[in-house]
């Protein structure tokens, strides 16, 4: 007879969490860091109790907005490489129906977190309780069955032994690195309360290998094959290369082969900038020096990408008649993507063996990576040094922006500060090694394309799913990750109004992050979109009903919560803030006033499929489809 141990369904919950652990490359360490939580109906008097008298080394940390602690959690975990993961636990209900976004932002990204919402009596008895749904065709659905559509592995405990088999199931999923991402453990609140006799045997400690998959000789075989008969391939460098922590192997293949590396979003200072062959970012908001390389390649050699469309510029970015693909992934169905030649293996281990057989290949680049490494910097040199002119000023973005509207603007921010000349400033200030976060807006195009991360792992761009409100929430958790680094969320005002309450979360647990507010008084990323596709101004820019344009003191927000804040609408002035805010031991906000439309545009190969009216009277409107259009018949489908 095993020995077992009376526990409530959230103890043992908490028990099991705190003996589970994760190897890679032979070093061991605990999986699970801790718990977010907002405790309210439905997990406070379980969970809560159990994280109150029991939680052996799980770090315990108050949220202040249910979607901002998760955002947290998954930027912990990315920033972590994977290696590491946060629970979250919210009350039933709207509570975690508030989640819901986080977890969507975690499924497209493909990062491990463990959603624990509450959920409403599974004994049913006391129906409808305090914010329970009720369905005509079904007592058996709640909020928490939205959270399906957003989980690698969902599962609800309507008892209290259902808990073993959930808990194993959903860590397979959280340490597999095919298949990682959101999990979600659904906890009605009479469950979390009761007891069952546990055997012992399930809270042993627990490790969880992950082995790198080697590839087969024949997929090592393709893999050579497929280099040595190119003559100008690029490495596609995204997500999964850095969480393989494949770094030294893919400098060693692009040194010893002279092939150019470009990175994706989620790829970015995998290999650091000052790198000679790293051509930067790829894609719509890629630099024209990656995209000019991926535009004349004949092999693309794509590295843990899933090849999103701001990858692939909607499918129109590579030669599809010249230009053919190998893909290393550990995911199969990532793998096969665009016909390529798969390997299905882990990237470090495979570019590993790749650098051993590849022999003396040479591809027949010679110095044009240099040539294009040093135009993008003529450009970049270009954007850093463009000043407003109130008499005629052209913006990088959008022809129907007219000059009047723009000294209107700046009248009413007080500035004539570009938004690019700003971003490349703080690239500038920020120590090499601070951590940089960003998610939505016109800011992630121009980090993209600007940002020069001179240091491994340092660059942090959410744009998987492009999530506003993740800036702040993200910062925080990337703090978290690296405590003794500088962490700086790069925020657009749009993005700031959506969410930032984890800026008390910040304070609450002295966790210094800087951040960087850029006010243009709208939604200007979205405000190009429409009127770059023949559409008015309608929506998206903030003015009241009087069609001022809204200034909003968005330092003295940051003041009245407690941060060291900072007001800028010049180079100087922002200069002397970065450098006072890195001495500060408290969290900092610097508000940048920039103008609007001074952002970066597309260089080649950087369009977008959008969905453009195919009717509409107005002839910009009809214009921008015939011309979308045009371009969207030449796209590859699949």
């Amino acid at each position: 007879m095993s020995k077992r141990i009376r526990l409530t369904t959230a103890q043992a919950l908490v028990k099991f969490l705190n003996q589970q652990f994760i190897s890679i490359d032979g070093i061991e360490t605990p999986f699970v860091e801790g718990i977010f939580h907002i405790y309210g109906h439905g997990n406070v008097l379980g969970l809560g109790e159990a994280l109150e008298n029991n939680p052996g080394h799980l770090k315990s940390y108050q949220g202040k907005n249910e979607q901002g602690m998760a955002h947290a959690a998954i930027a912990f975990s990315k920033q972590h490489l994977r290696q590491k993961i946060f629970g979250v636990s919210a009350s039933a209900g709207p509570g975690s129906a508030n989640m819901l976004t986080a977890a969507g932002t975690a499924f497209a990204n493909n990062i491990p977190v463990l959603f624990l919402p509450a959920d409403t009596f599974a004994t049913r008895q006391p129906d409808p309780v305090l914010q329970q749904l009720e369905h005509e065709h079904s007592t058996d659905i709640t909020t928490n069955e939205a959270f399906k559509a957003v989980s690698k592995y969902w599962d609800r405990i309507d008892r209290p032994e259902q808990l073993m088999s959930a808990l194993l199931r959903a860590f397979e999923v959280l340490t597999n690195p095919a298949t990682t991402g959101p999990v979600t453990i659904c906890l009605p609140q009479d469950i979390e309360a009761m007891a069952y006799d546990y055997p012992t045997s399930f809270f042993n400690k627990r490790v969880h290998y992950v082995d790198r998959k080697l590839p087969t000789q024949r997929e090592l075989d393709g893999a050579i094959s497929s280099i040595t008969q190119s003559k100008r391939p690029v490495l596609l460098v995204g997500g999964g290369a850095k969480y393989s922590q494949a770094r030294d192997e893919l400098v060693e293949l692009s040194e010893k082969a002279n092939i150019p590396i470009v990175e994706t979003h989620a790829g970015k200072s995998t290999v650091a900038f000052t790198h000679n062959n790293n051509l930067g970012g790829n894609g719509i908001l890629g630099t024209s020096a990656a995209n000019k390389a991926v535009m004349n390649a004949d092999l693309i050699i794509g590295i843990g990408t899933r090849y999103s469309d701001f990858t692939t510029s909607s499918k129109t970015l590579f030669d599809f008649d010249n230009t053919t693909f190998f893909n290393i992934n550990v995911n199969r169905g990532q793998a096969y993507k665009f016909d390529g030649f798969q390997v299905v293996a882990d990237a470090k281990a495979t570019l590993q063996l790749i650098n051993k057989h590849i022999g003396d290949y040479q591809s027949s680049y010679a110095e044009e990576m240099n040539a294009l490494r040093l135009e993008w910097e003529k450009e970049r040199n270009r954007l850093a040094g463009i000043e407003f002119n109130r008499d005629n000023f052209t913006p990088e973005i959008s022809e129907h922006f007219s000059q009047e509207i723009l000294n209107a603007y700046a009248d009413a921010l007080k500035t004539e500060l570009t938004q690019t000349a700003a971003l490349i400033k703080i690239n500038d200030i920020v120590d090499d090694d601070a951590i940089v976060v960003s998610s939505a807006g016109s800011l992630p195009g121009d980090m993209q394309r600007l940002w020069n991360a001179n240091v491994t792992n340092t660059f942090h761009l959410e744009y998987g799913y492009s999530c506003m409100g993740y800036e702040i929430a993200g910062a925080l958790g990337a703090k978290l990750a690296n405590p003794d680094k500088e962490s700086y969320a790069v925020v657009g005002d749009g993005s700031f109004l959506m969410l930032h309450s984890e800026i008390v979360t910040a304070l609450q647990y002295d966790k210094k992050i800087n951040l960087l507010l850029f006010n243009n008084s709208g939604f200007g990323c979205i405000n190009n979109l429409q009127m770059d596709h023949g559409n008015g101004s309608t929506g998206t820019e903030f003015r009241n009903l009087h069609n001022e344009i809204m200034n909003i003191d968005y330092s003295k927000i940051g003041e009245g919560y407690g941060l060291k804040t900072y007001s800028v609408n010049n180079l100087e002035d922002l200069t002397t803030a970065m450098e006072d805010a890195k001495k500060q031991s408290i969290s900092t906000l610097i508000e940048i006033k920039v103008l609007p439309k001074t952002m970066t545009d597309g260089y080649d190969g950087s369009w977008w499929n959008v969905g453009v009216a195919e009717v509409s009277e107005r002839e910009s409107v009809q214009r921008a489809y015939a011309k979308t259009q045009q371009v969207r018949d030449n796209a590859r489908q699949y």
